[in-house]
């Protein structure tokens, strides 16, 4: 996170639930000086003011919504050679809008509604033999059980949906609407 200037040390601070005092000693900087900076009445010096910045920093970083926090748990996966149709009554079924695809117990790719419906455009005649594979786009985004919401907000403007791994294994799933309920 880019801090823009020196007015965003009290919002960010009492964020954080930290009085001044507080501050100060988690920054190794004294406490009037937060004050004055708060007041407006001082500029610190470069290295005052990046050691106070570091401190709210590892602040966000720790109390950051983490992936584990959003993932839901229970994942739904398609195989890579399994009937178009299936794919869809499991989707029904389930309330979703999107699907992993696994190809040997691997990730190769996702089927979502937008992929289904493109195909079936292109190829209204052959819908009733597609396979998984037929329809499915690039597999999404991957990350940590640790990877921050600042950083999932970020893939999920891209993806319909991120992953959640550990050590290699799939966790959890996180779509658009998981990350705009935790929103304050």
């Amino acid at each position: 996170m880019a801090f823009q200037n020196l007015t965003e040390i009290k919002s960010l601070r009492k964020r954080y639930h930290l009085n001044q005092k507080e501050l100060a000693q988690r920054a190794g900087v004294s406490q009037s000086l937060i004050a004055k900076i708060e007041a407006g009445t001082v500029e610190p010096s470069f290295s005052k003011a990046k050691m106070i910045f570091e401190t709210l920093e590892q602040l966000r970083e720790t109390q950051e919504i983490k992936a584990k926090d959003l993932m839901n748990k229970k994942i739904s996966f398609a195989e890579i050679g399994e009937p178009l149709k299936e794919v869809i009554k499991t989707m029904k079924n389930k309330g979703i809008s999107q699907l992993p695809v696994l190809s040997k117990e691997k990730l190769c790719g996702i089927i979502t509604e937008g992929s289904i419906l493109r195909k079936m455009l292109e190829h209204p005649e052959n819908s009733n033999l597609f396979k998984a594979e037929d329809v499915m786009e690039e597999a999404p985004p991957i990350v940590t059980l640790n990877t921050g919401f600042n950083t999932l907000s970020v893939l999920l403007r891209d993806h319909p949906v991120v992953l959640v791994a550990e050590r290699g294994d799939i966790k959890g799933i996180i779509s658009k609407s998981d990350l705009l309920g935790k929103i304050e």
